[in-house]
C-alpha cells in the first residue's frame, strides 16, 4: 500500500473523488465537510451548513456541484466555484446515510434509516421515486455505473436491487400522444416507478454495504457477521457465489477495484483487506493502531482509493504504476504485460522480446521494480520486491528480436536492488550483511565488499562504482579499491539519473531535486511541492523531469520552469532536441514535442553565449512578463527592454540599466510627471544637465529648475527664472532667485513689495545701498531697527560652480553585447535629443519680452522645435568648448556608435567588508567598524560582556584603520582603509587585514610602565596602567604562535599585578580594622610578582602583623623576607630583629583567616582566601579565581568578561585560525 496523503481531523464518514482535479471530498462526524487538494496537501475549502454528523457525500461527474446527506435528514446540493450551498432536499425522516449522483440523468439515490431509498431529480429539486421494502435502517444504496439498476443494503440482513428503467422512461417525454395517455394513466392509477428485482440473503447480521462491479453481473457486500459475501445476477435471479472470511469486527465498506481483480474492504477492526477476485483468497491485511474504518472509495480514472477512519482519511495506491525501465544507446528496454520489450527512439519502432515468469506469490506489487541492461552482453537484470528482494537475470537471444516467444529459464537470485556494474558483472546489495556482491552472468558470486554506510539500496554510478543510499545520504563507492568517491547528505533519494558524459547526476527524491557532479559535489538544489516523478539530461547539459502534472527544466545554476502542463503522469526516458520521449503508467511510449526556446535561452545567457542571445532575440517570440522578471533579475535590463512594447515596463526597464535615450523616448509618449520627475533623477545621477533640464521644465517645477540653473553656473537663465516667478506671483521663489543669483538691490525690492520693511531696510543697510536704506528709514519712521555694532558682516554671496558648461564628464565604456545591434528602439528619440542639445532649451520659456508681461499665471511652450529657432545667437551649453586633449574627445552619443554608452561601473565591495569576511579576530572587526560582530567575537572567544571600557579603544581602532581624504569643495570627504603590510607591489585586487594602532610592542611598554609605578608605590597608577593592558590585549593581532604565547603570559602578569593593586588600596582604605588589614597584607604576598615587588609586599605584611602584636605571622614573614635573599641590608636587619622578637613570645594577639601551610588562591571579588579542593569559579578571559557565588557576575579584575561564562579562548592570530 502506497500512501500518497493522509488527513488528521475528526471522524470520516464520507468520501468522495472528483473525476478531472486532484480533489477529494471529506463529510466529517462533526458536520464539516472539507475539500481537499491530495496532490499539494491543502485544504482548499470547508462546508459546515449541516446540524450533525454528514454520512454521505458525492461529487458530480461534469458539474461544479457536489450532495451531502446527514443526521439533520436534510441533503443539500452545493456549488464547489460559489462556495455555498444552492438548495435543501427535505423528505426523508431520519438519518440520511449515502448519496449518490447518477453518471447520466439527473438524480440523486440517498438512503435512510427511515428505512427508504429516495430518488431525486437535482433540477427540479423534487423527490421523483421513493423505494421501500426494507424493515430496517437503509445503510447505503447506489446506482449501477452502466444500467437502470439501484442496489442496496440494510441493517434487515438483506441486499436489495431495484430495477429504475421505469423512471427514465417516466422522465423522457414522450413524443407519441398514445403514450403520454398511458403515462397518464399510469400516474393516475398508482403506477410503480421502481420495483424490486431481487432481495439477496445470506448475511446472518445487519448488511452495511453492497456494490456493483464495474463491467460484470457481480454485487460484493460486508456485513456485521464480519463476512463479505460475492453475489452473480442474471436476467431472471441472482445467488450467492462465495464469502470471504477473515475481518475480525463488523465490515463496514466493500467494493471491487476498477482495474485489477482485486475487492477491497474495511472494517470496524481497524483494517483495510485486499482479496483476490478469482481465487477468492486474502492477498494483503494494512492495519491502523487505534483507528476503525468507516468508508471507502475509488477514483473514478485514476488507480487510486480513499478510506475514511476515526481520525481521518489516507488517500492510497495498491500498487506501483512506474515501468521498470533502463536506456541503452537508442534503445528503451521496458516491461510490459509480463514481456520484456524493446523501443527504438529512431525508428519508434517497438518489439517483444521475451516472456518474464509471473510472480509465485500471490500479493501486490509483485512485478517488476528496476531493470539493468549490459549492451555487450544483451542481458537483462530484472529487480522485484518478491521474497523481500530479488532479481532475475535473462539473456536475450540475437535472434528473438520481433518473435518474443521463446521462454527461456532466468538466473535467479535473493537480494537486490542488482544493477551492472560492466560489461559481465552486477553487483546485488545483501541487507542482512550490508555488503555488495559481485557476480559473473552465470550468477556466482566472484568478490564480497562491506559498505561503508548502512545501504538500503544501490544505483549504477559508472564501472565498477555503486551510489549507495542511506536514509538521509548518499555516497559513491569504488568496489575495486574500495574507497569513497564522493560523499552528499540528500534527503531520500527515490531514483538516480546520470548525463550521458557521466559528468553530472541528478538525484530525484520526493518532493527535490539534487544536481551534483561525479563526485557528488553539490551544484544546486531545486524543491518542488508536487511529487517529482522522473528526469532526464539533454545534449546542452539540462535536466528535463517530470512532476505529477507538469514536465520542467533545471538549468546548471538552479534555475526552474514550467515547459508543459502533463494531462497524465509520464516518466521520461530519453531526450532528442525538441521531444521527448516518455513512457506512460500503461507502458505506451509517447513523444513529447516541447518549444526549448526558452530554457535555451536563458542557458546561453548563463554561460554567456551572447551572439546565440543575439539570435534568439531577433528570430524568436519570446516574451512574458515572467521572462522580463528573468532577465531583470538576473541582471540584464538592456536585454528585458527588447521584449517590451509596453512603454511604462520599457521607462522602467531603461532607467534601471541606464539608458537615457531609451527612457527620454518613452517619457514622451507617457508624458506624466512622476516619469519626468524619475527621469530628472537618473539623468542628474549620470551628470547629463540638459536631459535634467529638459525633463524639469516639462513638468515646470521651478524651484528645481533654478537650483540646477545655481550650480551649472548659469546665471542668465537664472535671472530668466526670478522674472518668472514674479510674473507668477510666486514671491518666495523670486527671493530664492534672487539669493542665488546675489542680486541685492532685487532682494530688497521684493521684501519691501512684501511689506517686509525692517527686513528690507537691515538688508540695505548691510550691504551699503545707502539710499534704498534712508527711503526706507524715512517708511519705517521711529521702528527703524537698530543694527548691531562692532560686528563685521559676511555678505550672502553665492559661490561659484564647481564645473561650469556641458555635462560631467563621463567614464567611458564599451557597448556592451546588447548594444548597437539591437538598439533600433529609441533612434528618433536620439535625434530629437541631439536638436535639444544643441538648442537653449531654457529660452523655450518664451520670455522674451517679461517685462511687458502682466502679472499673473502664465502657461508655458517647452516644444523643442520651437526652442531651436528662438535662440540661434545664444551660445547654448557650449560643449565645443570644452579644452580637452585630443585622445579623450567625447564624441556625441549616437545610436550605432559602440564606443561612447556611459554604463555606470558596479560598485565594489567596500574593503571594511572584505576585513569583515575574511577574519574572525574581533580588533580587525572593530577596524572594519563592525562594532556589534567585533563585540559578538569577544563574547563568544573570551566571555566579556561588559564594553564599556573598550568603548574608546573600538573607536580608535576604527579611526586608526582609516585615512579621509577632501575631495572636491563640494564633495563628501572620502575615507580610505589602511592595509597593514601593504607595498607598492602587491597587487591592488588582493586586500591586505587593516592597520591597527595597538600593538605588542605598546602592551611591553605599559608593562615597564606598572613595574614603575608599583616599585614607586603609586598604586592606583600602576593599577590604572595594568588595568588598559588587560582592555587591550584583546584587541591586538600578532603573526606568530610564539608571540600568541607571549600575548597570553602577559595577560597573567596583568592579571596579578592588578589583583594585588586593588587588593593593597582596599586595606589603605580600611584603617579602622586591623585584622582585614593584617589579612589582606598577608594575602598581597601570595601574588606572583616580581620578585622585588614580593619582598616589598613581605616587608609590608611584617610590618603591620608585628605592629598589631601578631608576633609568629611576623615571624613568617620575615623568614620569608630573609629566605629571598634580599640586598638591602637595612630590611634584613629588620626582620632578624622581628624574629628575635617573635621567638621570646610566639603567639598572634588576634586570630586571621590565614593559613600559610595551606596552599590557596585569593577570591578577585570578596579577598578571601580559596584553599585548594575548594569550590572555585574562574574569569574566562584574565583567569582570575572566584567564589561560587560569584558566577555570573562581572570579573571584577577585569571589568569585562563574566565569571564562570563558557568561551572558546582567546584569537589573537590568523595563525589560530588556519
Amino acid at each position: 500500500m502506497l500512501t500518497k496523503f493522509e488527513t488528521k481531523s475528526n471522524r470520516v464518514k464520507g468520501l468522495s473523488f472528483h473525476s478531472q482535479r486532484p480533489w477529494i471530498l471529506a463529510s466529517l462526524h462533526s458536520g464539516v465537510i472539507q475539500l481537499w487538494d491530495y496532490r499539494m496537501g491543502t485544504l482548499i475549502d470547508r462546508f459546515d451548513e449541516h446540524d450533525g454528523p454528514v454520512r454521505g457525500v458525492h461529487f458530480h461527474k461534469s458539474q461544479p456541484l457536489f450532495v451531502s446527506g446527514g443526521d439533520d435528514y436534510k441533503i443539500k446540493v452545493w456549488n464547489y466555484k460559489l462556495h455555498r450551498c444552492l438548495f435543501t432536499l427535505l423528505g426523508h425522516l431520519d438519518y440520511i446515510r449515502t448519496v449518490q449522483f447518477h453518471h447520466e440523468s439527473p438524480w440523486i439515490v440517498s438512503a435512510s434509516d427511515d428505512q427508504t431509498i429516495r430518488i431525486w431529480n437535482w433540477q427540479s429539486r423534487t423527490c421523483i421515486s421513493v423505494l421501500t421494502g426494507h424493515n430496517h435502517y437503509v445503510m447505503c444504496a447506489s446506482f449501477h455505473p452502466k444500467e437502470d439498476l439501484v442496489v442496496s443494503a440494510s441493517l434487515d440482513q438483506t441486499v436489495r436491487v431495484w430495477d429504475v428503467g421505469a423512471l427514465r422512461k417516466k422522465t423522457v417525454s414522450p413524443a407519441d400522444d398514445i403514450l403520454r395517455l398511458g403515462q397518464m394513466n399510469s400516474d393516475f392509477f398508482g403506477g410503480v416507478d421502481a420495483v424490486v428485482k431481487y432481495v439477496l440473503e445470506g448475511h446472518d447480521r445487519g448488511v452495511n454495504w453492497a456494490s456493483f462491479h464495474p463491467t460484470l453481473p457481480l454485487i460484493v457486500s460486508g456485513a456485521d457477521d464480519r463476512q463479505v459475501k460475492i453475489w452473480r445476477m442474471n436476467d431472471t435471479k441472482a445467488w450467492e457465489v462465495d464469502t470471504l472470511r477473515g475481518h475480525m469486527n463488523n465490515v463496514s465498506c466493500v467494493l471491487f477495484h476498477a482495474r485489477q481483480d482485486i475487492i477491497v474492504s474495511n472494517s470496524e477492526d481497524k483494517s483495510i483487506r485486499v482479496w483476490d477476485a478469482t481465487k477468492r483468497t486474502g492477498l494483503q491485511t494494512f492495519r491502523r493502531e487505534h483507528d476503525r474504518f468507516w468508508i471507502l472509495t475509488a477514483h473514478p480514472e485514476m488507480n487510486l482509493m480513499a478510506a475514511g477512519h476515526d481520525s481521518g482519511m489516507i488517500v492510497f495506491k495498491l500498487e506501483r504504476e512506474r515501468p521498470a525501465f533502463s536506456i541503452s544507446g537508442d534503445s528503451l528496454y521496458y516491461v510490459k504485460d509480463r514481456f520484456l520489450r524493446i523501443f527504438e527512439f529512431s525508428t519508434q519502432k517497438d518489439t517483444q522480446l521475451v516472456p518474464i515468469r509471473r510472480p509465485g506469490s500471490n500479493g501486490l506489487n509483485q512485478g517488476p521494480k528496476t531493470l539493468s541492461y549490459s549492451p555487450t552482453e544483451n542481458a537483462v537484470l530484472i529487480c522485484s520486491d518478491i521474497e523481500g528482494g530479488s532479481y532475475e537475470l535473462y539473456t536475450v537471444p540475437k535472434d528473438s528480436y520481433g518473435r518474443g516467444d521463446t521462454a527461456q529459464e532466468a538466473r535467479r537470485g535473493i537480494g537486490g536492488p542488482a544493477t551492472f556494474i560492466a560489461r559481465n558483472r552486477f553487483a546485488v546489495l545483501e541487507k542482512s550483511s550490508n555488503s555488495v556482491l559481485v557476480k559473473n552472468l552465470k550468477n556466482e558470486v566472484v568478490k564480497k565488499s562491506p559498505l561503508p554506510i548502512a545501504t538500503d539500496s544501490i544505483f549504477y554510478a559508472g564501472t565498477g562504482n555503486v551510489l549507495c543510499r542511506a536514509e538521509d545520504r548518499v555516497v559513491i563507492f569504488d568496489l575495486q579499491q574500495r574507497i569513497i568517491l564522493g560523499d552528499l547528505q540528500t534527503s531520500f533519494i527515490r531514483y538516480v539519473v546520470w548525463s550521458p558524459d557521466m559528468e553530472s547526476v541528478a538525484l530525484l527524491s520526493k518532493h527535490s531535486i539534487v544536481i551534483a557532479d561525479k563526485k557528488l559535489v553539490l551544484r544546486c538544489t531545486l524543491h518542488e511541492t508536487i511529487r517529482v516523478k522522473s528526469g532526464a539530461w539533454d545534449e546542452n547539459g539540462v535536466f528535463i523531469y517530470t512532476t505529477l502534472t507538469h514536465l520542467k527544466y533545471c538549468l546548471p545554476n538552479g534555475d526552474s520552469g514550467i515547459i508543459k502542463t502533463l494531462d497524465i503522469p509520464v516518466y521520461i526516458t530519453k531526450i532528442y532536441g525538441n521531444t521527448i520521449f516518455c513512457l506512460d503508467r500503461d507502458g505506451k511510449n509517447r513523444p513529447i514535442i516541447i518549444d526549448s526556446t526558452e530554457y535555451i535561452f536563458k542557458l546561453s545567457l548563463l554561460r554567456k553565449r551572447y551572439d546565440q542571445v543575439m539570435s534568439m532575440i531577433r528570430n524568436s517570440e519570446l516574451c512574458g512578463q515572467a521572462m522580463i522578471a528573468y532577465l531583470q533579475q538576473k541582471g540584464f535590463p538592456e536585454v528585458a527592454l527588447h521584449f517590451v512594447k509596453d512603454e511604462s515596463t520599457r521607462f522602467n526597464l531603461a532607467l534601471e540599466s541606464g539608458n537615457i535615450d531609451i527612457a527620454l523616448a518613452s517619457a514622451k509618449v507617457i508624458d506624466k510627471k512622476d516619469h519626468w520627475y524619475r527621469l530628472g533623477v537618473e539623468a542628474l545621477r549620470q551628470g547629463n544637465a540638459g536631459i535634467v533640464e529638459y525633463a524639469y521644465q516639462r513638468t515646470k517645477n521651478f524651484e528645481r529648475l533654478s537650483f540646477l540653473y545655481l550650480v551649472t553656473g548659469n546665471l542668465d537663465k537664472l535671472s530668466k527664472m526670478m522674472k518668472i516667478a514674479e510674473v507668477k506671483n510666486d514671491v518666495m521663489g523670486q527671493f530664492h532667485d534672487a539669493l542665488y543669483l546675489g542680486d541685492v538691490e532685487e532682494r530688497v525690492i521684493i521684501l519691501e513689495n512684501a511689506g517686509h520693511l525692517p527686513l528690507a531696510y537691515i538688508t540695505a543697510s548691510t550691504h551699503g545701498l545707502q539710499e534704498a536704506a534712508d527711503r526706507l528709514a524715512e517708511k519705517l519712521g521711529d521702528s527703524v531697527p537698530s543694527i548691531p555694532q562692532g560686528k563685521t558682516a559676511s555678505l550672502l554671496m553665492p559661490p561659484k560652480p564647481v564645473l561650469c558648461g556641458g555635462d560631467w564628464p563621463l567614464l567611458t565604456v564599451s557597448k556592451g553585447m546588447f548594444h548597437g545591434g539591437l538598439d533600433n528602439i529609441g533612434n528618433n528619440a536620439q535625434e530629437d535629443y541631439e536638436d535639444a542639445a544643441d538648442a537653449d532649451w531654457g529660452e523655450g520659456l518664451d520670455i522674451v519680452d517679461v517685462d511687458n508681461l502682466q502679472n499673473g499665471d502664465i502657461s508655458l511652450d517647452l516644444e523643442v522645435g520651437e526652442v531651436h529657432g528662438e535662440n540661434e545667437d545664444e551660445g547654448g551649453w557650449d560643449l565645443e568648448d570644452l579644452d580637452l586633449p585630443p585622445e579623450t574627445d567625447t564624441p556625441k552619443t549616437a545610436t550605432h556608435d559602440r564606443s561612447s554608452v556611459f554604463v555606470a561601473p558596479t560598485p565594489g565591495m567596500p574593503v571594511s567588508q572584505i576585513w569583515v569576511q575574511k577574519s574572525s579576530l574581533a580588533a580587525e572587526h572593530a577596524a572594519a567598524g563592525n562594532f556589534d560582530t567585533a563585540m559578538r567575537l569577544l563574547s563568544r572567544q573570551l566571555g566579556v560582556k561588559n564594553f564599556s571600557p573598550l568603548k574608546s579603544l573600538f573607536v580608535d581602532l576604527h579611526m586608526g584603520s582609516h585615512s579621509y581624504l577632501r575631495a572636491l569643495s563640494s564633495a563628501p570627504v572620502i575615507s580610505v582603509a589602511i592595509e597593514r603590510g601593504w607595498s607598492e607591489s602587491a597587487s591592488p585586487n588582493v586586500r591586505a587585514p587593516p592597520s591597527l594602532v595597538f600593538d605588542f610592542s605598546q602592551l611591553e611598554e605599559k608593562l615597564k610602565a606598572g613595574y614603575k609605578a608599583t616599585t614607586e608605590g603609586k598604586f592606583s597608577e600602576a593599577l590604572r596602567v595594568f588595568l588598559s593592558i588587560l582592555h587591550t590585549a584583546p584587541l591586538i593581532v600578532v603573526e606568530s604562535r610564539r608571540e600568541v604565547d607571549e600575548v597570553k603570559e602577559l595577560i597573567v602578569i596583568a592579571k596579578e599585578y592588578a589583583q594585588a593593586m586593588q587588593m593593597e588600596l582596599k586595606r589603605r582604605e580600611m584603617k579602622g580594622d586591623p585584622v582585614r588589614q593584617q589579612e589582606l597584607a598577608a594575602y598581597f604576598t601570595h601574588c606572583n610578582l616580581q620578585v622585588p615587588h614580593l619582598r616589598l609586599a613581605v616587608l609590608n605584611a611584617m610590618t603591620v602583623c608585628y605592629k598589631a602584636g601578631n608576633l609568629a605571622t611576623a615571624a613568617n614573614f620575615a623568614r620569608r623576607l630573609l629566605e629571598s635573599n634580599s640586598t638591602n641590608e637595612k630590611h634584613n636587619k629588620t626582620a632578624r630583629s622581628v624574629l628575635q622578637a617573635a621567638e621570646k613570645n610566639m603567639k598572634d594577639a588576634t586570630q586571621l583567616n590565614y593559613d600559610f601551610r595551606n596552599p590557596f588562591v585569593v577570591c578577585g571579588a570578596t579577598y578571601v582566601p580559596i584553599y585548594r579542593g575548594q569550590k572555585d569559579v574562574t574569569c574566562p578571559y584574565c583567569s582570575a579565581h572566584f567564589v561560587p557565588s560569584q558566577q555570573g557576575q562581572i570579573c571584577s579584575v577585569c571589568d569585562l568578561a563574566e565569571v564562570g561564562a563558557d568561551a572558546s579562548g582567546l584569537l589573537c592570530s590568523p595563525t589560530q585560525i588556519r
